[in-house]
């Protein structure tokens, strides 16, 4: 009995390694070529028709599909889908790129216009370190001590009680106002150049007016003491006699050149 066993599963295994025989399928294996990577051979399709058309597993096998061999399947052929897929992905590579280049270049030109035309870079502006910020200084730093120092004493306290000084203070805060207000707002570089060109003429205008007040404080304080020396009849006059109006007269007249 145990020796019927034994051949019984001897016969087993002989069998199953039988079973596992491997299968060379030319026209499979044809197939899975020409649809990777071979060459769509017309000559390669199996089975062929025989000695005069005459093979029946090439009927079978192309009959009801005769035009299957002139349609090129494979996936990376020239109009494969793959090869389709890839010619797309590097034209949208190429157009990406594109698109990136164009967004660099809008970037750095929005870049360097936001730079000319920002407020808040407006005091790195070279123009205005070299020269405007140095020019409008004493606008923009004024003080009390910085102007009236300058003057006598009379003259400083004569300018005050006159209101002269006061004016002139308002007149410079609504400058700097001015000028900060030209420095803070968005506005092309250029504009922002010529409104601190114009507001350093209005500087130099009133700087022009503040001197002339104040000589013209000095003449008057001048010409108050001495009104008051002649009133008290403290001038005295040397050498007047009436024919003295009469010699400067005729100096007067002869001098004229018209």
């Amino acid at each position: 009995m145990k020796n019927i066993f034994l051949m019984l599963a001897i016969c087993l295994c002989v069998s199953q390694a039988f079973a596992q025989m491997t299968i060379n399928d030319e026209s499979i294996r044809y197939q899975q070529e020409r649809m990777v990577f071979r060459q769509w051979d017309k000559n390669k399709f199996t089975p062929t028709s025989g000695f005069l058309g005459l093979n029946p597993y090439y009927w079978l096998t192309w009959g009801l599909m005769p035009g299957y061999k002139k349609t090129d399947l494979r996936p990376l052929g020239p109009s494969g889908p793959q090869s389709q897929r890839l010619a797309l992905v590097a034209t949208m590579s190429a157009i990406d790129d594109s698109y990136r280049l164009h967004a660099d270049t809008l970037r750095g030109a929005a870049l360097s216009e936001m730079a000319g035309q920002a407020g808040a870079v407006s005091a790195a502006d070279p123009l205005w370190i070299m020269y405007y910020s140095r020019e409008l200084r004493p606008v923009l730093n004024h003080s009390q001590a910085e102007f009236l120092n300058r003057l006598p004493a009379k003259v400083r306290q004569q300018v005050i009680a006159e209101g002269t000084y006061n004016w002139y203070a308002e007149e410079l805060e609504m400058l700097k106002e001015r000028i900060d207000a030209a420095k803070a707002v968005n506005m092309d570089r250029g504009a922002r150049i010529l409104a601190y060109h114009r507001m350093l003429m209005d500087y130099r205008n009133l700087s022009a007016v503040w001197a002339t007040r104040t000589a013209t404080a000095v003449m008057n304080m001048n010409l108050a003491e001495h009104q008051l020396k002649v009133r008290a009849g403290q001038v005295t006059i040397e050498k007047w006699t009436p024919q003295t109006d009469v010699q400067i007269a005729d100096q007067v007249v002869q001098s004229r050149k018209y």
